[in-house]
């Protein structure tokens, strides 16, 4: 499940996402999303993942759409991935340099932080 995160800083955008990603995820939340924040011109997204237990099968393709059309590098700012889930962190930092714009990735506990950094 992925929702927006309301009461985000001005000129960001924040999403918890939790459990199984489905493909309806994808098409109705998560790319519209990564829309908006890069049609700004300064993509700025907080991504919270609370549990992750993998890709329903529909959400494979989604998922492979957007990574590839994630819109204008140059647009990306600041991204920040904040989860528990030690597999995911330590892969995202690996990779932290292929991901356009800086990338923050932290603990559950570290949301406020997160909120305020990715807004400076």
């Amino acid at each position: 499940m992925v929702q927006r995160i309301e009461g985000m800083p001005a000129g960001t955008i924040g999403l918890r996402t939790s459990g199984k990603l489905t493909k309806d995820d994808y098409r109705d939340v998560l790319e519209p999303a990564i829309k908006e924040a890069v049609d700004s011109g300064e993509a700025r997204v907080l991504c919270v993942l609370e549990s992750y237990d993998g890709l329903e099968p529909g959400a494979w393709i989604e998922d492979l759409k957007t990574g590839l059309g994630m819109g204008h590098r140059s647009a990306w700012k600041r991204m920040s991935l904040l989860t528990d889930v030690e597999w995911i962190q330590r892969a995202t930092k690996l990779f932290a340099w292929m991901i356009p714009g800086e990338v923050l990735v932290g603990g559950l506990d570290q949301e406020d932080h997160a909120k305020r950094w990715i807004a400076e």
